[in-house]
């Protein structure tokens, strides 16, 4: 069972009884009461925090009661302490696994020093360093331990983290779990299975932005347990949504350049978003040549560079980055004024997560995407490929061969690399489970799956380009288009975006007995089941298991009865 709580007045929502599936018995509300005031006692005693933020103490209080927990707010909202809080109430060890190195070490940083005992295990470390990580881990001197996805995937150290017998385990950016994620990762699909390896540890899940799909797909993968999904708001209130938009590409390029010197002018930094490597590099000279001090950052640079960028934009020396989404994670920069997005993002996801960055510090922002309809052609083209039927064949016989679904295993029989036999062995495991394939199936039924399974990733995935022509070309307030894609039931208008000052926003209350309800399972006779994830006046949005997000005009649903309740 699920249970679902909304923090902080995104859609309203429902709270139900919550039964345990472990041995200290029913969600009880004497139970939280008790929880509540051990909550707030550790986090001001530990952290200096004497009120909590919408969803932590809910968060916090579900995990001692003994169920899991995913839970979605926005970077700056306090996931970190979630964990911290509920680490300490639990007792034992806490393994947390985080994505980047450098994020793994702030966490570090900020545990030990309020004086808790914390490490990481990764590559930098030498075995000697690792080693004696693991000696006061396993004395207790260490109570939060921190590591990759690849890291915990080696089964040495998958061994002498599961002698530790940790408590919980937390993962951070864990819309990097979901194969329908915006930023799905191979080395999270697997985590799962690795977490039931470590014994019974509670469990929470934590990202920034993900759409019901990707919720849904986030507490399959972990398979987390009995478990309440926290949801503290998408809203972005303090963000000034803007889009402008372009027929000459040249004339997009000066206005974007035009733009980011005039939000430059006070105090506070800013971020240029492009889709390739050469247009950071391009808009970073660009302004570098008009007097602002500005830095490229991209995968394709040398880790040492990445650092420095990343450590100068930290500390404001330099206050602006032209980059590609790669500068994404672990920025978490309370006075960042503005983002530009130069080009159009591949999804709503990933534009809402980076504008997402901006106005944390809650003063006002502003984030302007200039939109060229033909960029929307750069999303269709990096769009996930579908694999070729041969290499799905030559996977499957190397998981023989390898007698393992471990990618690094399976690489050693291949002619390709780590990170498309990776995809590929996800992809097999996927397929096999949406076709309910035996381990025996033939080879070409399992190539089948395999195939279907990417095709409908990769339609998913051009949906999403089409959202975002809809989200650029819309009347609407952009934040209440922005919630309506997430899922969640929208009744105001933000008033600060373009289209509100402009009033040529709709009025955004809706009739009680509107046809369709947000998040309602639909079933459409072309394209399969669906979740409704936005009900507009005149249209709804629902999102096809099979075909991805479709806006649909209501007249024509119940003229021709397209929309059926399943």
């Amino acid at each position: 069972m699920t249970d679902v709580a909304r923090m902080g007045g995104v859609g309203g929502g429902y709270r139900q009884p919550l039964q345990s599936s472990r041995a200290d018995g029913p969600w009880e509300e004497p139970r939280l009461a008790i929880d509540s005031a051990r909550v707030r006692e550790t986090a001001e005693q530990y952290f200096g925090h004497r009120e909590l933020l919408p969803g932590q103490e809910e968060a916090i209080s579900t995990l001692l009661a003994g169920s899991d927990v995913l839970l979605v707010a926005p970077t700056g909202s306090g996931k970190s302490l979630t964990y911290q809080v509920a680490g300490l109430l639990l007792g034992g060890c806490t393994v947390v696994v985080s994505p980047l190195l450098a994020l793994q070490q702030d966490q570090v940083a900020a545990l030990e020093e309020v004086g808790l005992g914390a490490a990481r295990l990764s590559s930098a470390e030498s075995e000697a360093r690792r080693a004696e990580v693991l000696e006061a881990a396993r004395g207790g001197d260490v109570r939060f331990l921190l590591l990759s996805p690849e890291q915990l995937a080696n089964p040495d150290v998958l061994a002498e983290v599961a002698a530790l017998e940790p408590t919980l385990v937390a993962v951070d950016e864990a819309h990097c779990v979901s194969s329908w994620g915006h930023d799905f990762r191979p080395d999270y699909l697997r985590l799962g299975d690795l977490i039931a390896r470590l014994g019974s540890p509670r469990v929470i899940a934590m990202t920034a932005t993900a759409a019901l799909p990707t919720q849904q797909d986030i507490a399959e993968r972990l398979a987390l347990r009995e478990h309440r999904v926290v949801l503290t708001g998408f809203e972005r209130d303090n963000i000034a949504l803007r889009v402008e938009r372009f027929a000459d590409a040249d004339e997009q390029r000066d206005r974007v350049l035009e733009l980011v010197d005039g939000l430059s002018g006070g105090p506070g930094s800013g971020v240029v978003y492009c889709r390739t490597r050469a247009g950071a590099e391009e808009y970073a000279d660009a302004l570098v040549e008009r007097g602002l001090r500005a830095a490229a950052y991209h995968a394709g640079l040398g880790q040492r560079r990445r650092s420095e960028v990343h450590e100068a934009f930290m500390s404001g020396e330099v206050p602006l980055v032209a980059a590609t989404s790669a500068f994404g994670m672990g920025i978490d920069k309370p006075d960042i004024r503005f983002v530009v997005h130069a080009d159009v993002p591949e999804s709503p996801d990933t534009y809402y997560q980076e504008v997402g960055r901006a106005g944390r510090d809650r003063a006002t922002a502003t984030a302007v995407l200039a939109y060229r309809a033909e960029d929307l052609s750069l999303g269709r083209f990096f769009t996930t490929p579908v694999p070729k039927r041969a290499d799905v064949r030559a996977v499957i016989a190397a998981m023989d061969a390898a007698g393992s679904d471990d990618p690094r295993e399976v690489a050693e029989h291949l002619d390709f690399g780590f990170r498309k036999a990776g995809r590929i062995v996800n992809l097999v495991g996927l397929g096999r489970q949406a076709a309910d394939l035996p381990d025996d199936a033939d080879v070409e039924k399992v190539v089948d799956a395999v195939v279907e399974r990417a095709e409908a990733q990769r339609r998913l995935e051009s949906s999403r380009v089409e959202m975002m022509r809809a989200y650029a070309e819309t009347d609407r307030c952009r934040s209440a288009f922005m919630l309506g894609y997430f899922g969640a039931e929208v009744r105001e208008r933000c008033g600060i975006c373009d289209n509100c000052v402009e009033g040529t926003a709709p009025e955004e209350s809706q009739d009680d007995d509107v046809p369709y309800a947000v998040q309602a399972t639909v079933r459409h006779a072309e394209f399969g089941l669906g979740t409704v994830t936005d009900v507009e006046e005149d249209r709804v949005t629902v999102l096809f298991e099979d075909v991805g997000y479709r806006t649909l005009a209501t007249e024509l649903v119940e003229e021709r009865g397209l929309l059926e309740e399943a």
